[in-house]
């Protein structure tokens, strides 16, 4: 019965120290084990033997990208202005080792050293500069904290500006301008397009006024070519219409006689009209000597 008691102490003994010496490392860590209180060896993730009452984990770490908030502080541009800055950084361990033994805290040691560079960047630039080159502070930020945490086994992969906050008076002054650089654009896009729809309205009147006087152009040449034509046909029709009749006297008997009746007739006719519409007439200096209109008439009607 003694024995059974000592064999289950025994039992219980080696349990407990299997429980104590058997290490799972979950993934993406990593534990730094010490034997009699000296580095020994760096586990990776799965199952561990650890030697009894020699050996102990010291130290855990996280393999994973870890974000640590970098509290707001104020900094002091270079035109003298305080804002308050706040950002967050990235940090990866690269070596367990180094992280453990190369520093005693490199999560506080990255953020102290994250605001004395945010601190200097801020101070090389001036309160409006500091907007529109966040990118560029970033990256100095993350450069710097990199360089000088690379001997902790530590990366920083990036850093990352929250916010940036000046003083109230500031921020007043600031949205003055920008409604006064809003209202100055709407004038400026306001005024180009009033001009440039005076430009088309312009653009418009001329191109109605060459088609205006292209169209008169063409109207006045048509009218002009049908008046050309018209004096044309009326000229051919009376040269036409002289020929016949002048062929027509000298070819007939008695046609000279009726020519001179006809002529006879009609001025007879004009001189009446011309005695009724006018209070005053020039007569002719032999008004008997009718005969002889008549014969000039005839000598010419006989030469065509």
């Amino acid at each position: 019965m003694p024995s059974l008691i000592i064999l289950a102490i025994i039992i219980v003994a080696v349990l407990i120290t299997l429980f104590k010496t058997a290490v799972i490392v979950p993934q993406r860590q990593a534990y730094i084990v010490e034997r009699l209180g000296r580095y020994s060896s760096t586990l990776e993730a799965g199952f561990h033997i650890l030697v009894p009452f020699l050996d102990r984990v010291a130290y855990r770490r996280t393999l994973k990208e870890t974000p640590i908030d970098v509290p707001p502080q104020q900094c002091i541009t270079k035109d003298n202005i305080t804002v308050d800055v706040d950002g967050i950084l990235y940090l990866q361990v690269m070596d367990p080792a180094k992280a453990s033994y190369g520093i005693d805290n490199y999560l506080w040691a990255s953020t102290q050293l994250a605001q004395t560079t945010m601190r200097s960047e801020i101070g090389k630039l001036d309160l409006d500069e500091i907007f529109e080159v966040r990118e560029s502070i970033n990256a100095a930020i993350c450069g710097a904290v990199d360089t000088a945490s690379d001997p902790w086994g530590v990366k920083v992969t990036r850093y990352e500006i929250k916010s940036i906050t000046p003083p109230q008076t500031i921020r007043d002054a600031m949205e003055k301008q920008m409604r006064a650089e809003r209202e100055k654009r709407a004038m400026i896009a306001e005024s180009e397009g009033e001009r440039q729809a005076r430009i088309n309205r312009a653009e418009g009147e001329k191109q109605e006024a060459i088609a205006k006087s292209e169209g008169e152009k063409m109207r006045r040449i048509n009218e002009a070519e049908g008046r050309s034509q018209e004096i044309l046909l009326v000229a051919k029709a009376t040269a036409e219409g002289l020929t016949a009749i002048a062929s027509s006297i000298s070819e007939n008997a008695g046609g000279a006689d009726a020519v001179n009746l006809r002529l006879a007739e009609q001025y007879i006719t004009e001189f009446g009209k011309l005695a009724k519409e006018g209070t005053t007439m020039v007569l002719p200096s032999n008004l008997a000597d009718i005969a002889s209109v008549l014969k000039v008439a005839t000598n010419v009607i006989q030469k065509k």
